[in-house]
């Protein structure tokens, strides 16, 4: 998978527009990633990618790059 595509991917998971963010934005400086933008990220890993996500690997992503490289 590229990464336009993870990037997409998180966009959707976020309900937001590419154009919002960035590799590099910090993912605090993001409106929409509370919570429930973090469940969902989890279920999106385990449905898309198999792959179990801890909260501390989430509380471990600092940047959109961190979240998407996350995805292998």
């Amino acid at each position: 998978m590229s990464e336009e595509e993870k990037m997409s991917v998180f966009a959707d998971v976020i309900d937001m527009d590419l154009s919002d963010f960035s590799l590099d934005t910090g993912l605090a400086e993001l409106d929409n990633w509370d919570s429930v933008a973090m469940l969902a990220f989890i279920a999106m890993m385990d449905e898309r990618f198999g792959k179990t996500v801890k909260g501390t690997d989430i509380r471990n992503f600092k940047t959109v790059r961190d979240a998407i490289n996350f995805m292998v």
